[in-house]
């Protein structure tokens, strides 16, 4: 366990000097081109900064809690990006009870089950359970007026915000030989391979990227900045290894996979935000939005990542 900790001190005092650099590159950008705050592109740069400086130190707390602190981080990650995406849903007065139960019923049991490590029933009780007994809850309301939008987008809300995003904490539930007590390493590895990608997408998309992929759903991303966020992100996962039970080349695979998935995950949640004609999820967040705007990439590469890290490695 003490190792365990001084390889999480370590990854924390590495992040936090990331951070000072960005820090200290922000301040002076924002000296030398907007030091009265005319420059909007400077003043989110550093909105983001100091943002990152708060979801780093949250973040940092809950894994040094180990289990537990990962499960709480998570379970309130989930009802506030469940909130978040409730608002802008069809739900209507009808659909009281069942918002009550989503809320107050099925995200605690999802997380306690986790807490009680019943794979067996977390992994279905979301998509067989509650997806067949939600529509019965808001059926006996009586109100048929935009039923199935209603009951799809609850659905979909929970499936985004509480099964996905609750695969996370469900790393601390692996049994891995040689990599017992050290689960809290694999969560703080996806998380950074997966933000690092985005961050880098945006970068290489930035200085190179020329080749729109979807201009209606993002029309920031490129083939280039994808490709060179992914492969980049990749190699900090492959020099991360460490903090796994991979070796550098199965690390490269993993990161691969959840880079991409992540990707993905961003597109699926752009059209969602198109749909809804929002540019954000939310505005908790300076210059980063809502909770899901953070989630996203993360929501979509979790269950990759916790199921193949469990059908190659695990032995519980």
């Amino acid at each position: 366990m003490q190792n365990v900790h001084s390889d999480l001190i370590a990854v924390i005092a590495g992040i936090g000097l990331v951070l000072a650099v960005a820090s200290v590159i922000g301040l002076l950008l924002q000296i030398r081109l907007s030091p009265g705050g005319e420059n909007a592109a400077i003043e989110n740069l550093n909105d983001r900064i100091r943002a990152w400086w708060v979801m780093a130190a949250v973040m940092s707390l809950a894994l040094l809690g180990g289990r537990t602190g990962a499960i709480i981080l998570f379970a309130i990650c989930s009802f506030a990006a469940l909130r978040e995406f409730m608002t802008l849903t069809s739900a209507s007065r009808a659909d009281h009870r069942t918002l009550a139960a989503v809320f107050f019923i099925v995200l605690p049991v999802q997380y306690y089950l986790i807490w009680i490590s019943w794979y067996g029933l977390y992994s279905i009780f979301i998509p067989v359970w509650v997806f067949l007994l939600l529509p019965i809850v808001s059926a006996l309301s009586g109100e048929t007026r935009n039923y199935l939008v209603r009951i799809a987008e609850m659905q979909w809300a929970l499936m985004i915000c509480v099964f996905c995003v609750s695969h996370v904490p469900a790393l601390m539930n692996l049994q891995i030989p040689g990599f017992e007590g050290r689960m809290v390493l694999m969560i703080a590895w996806l998380v950074i391979v997966v933000q690092l990608s985005d961050v880098l997408q945006y970068v290489w998309g930035k200085l190179v990227g020329r080749r729109k992929i979807s201009p209606k759903l993002s029309p920031s991303k490129t083939v280039e900045g994808f490709l060179g966020g992914c492969l980049t992100a990749t190699l900090i996962g492959v020099a991360l290894s460490f903090m796994t039970p991979f070796n550098p080349w199965q690390a490269g695979v993993m990161g691969l996979a959840v880079t991409i998935m992540g990707f993905l995950g961003g597109l699926v949640m752009s059209a969602i935000k198109r749909d809804k004609g929002v540019k954000d999820w939310g505005h908790t967040i300076a210059g980063h939005g809502g909770f899901i705007d953070r989630l996203d990439s993360v929501v979509f590469a979790a269950p990759i990542y916790f199921h193949l890290t469990r059908y190659f490695w695990n032995v519980g």
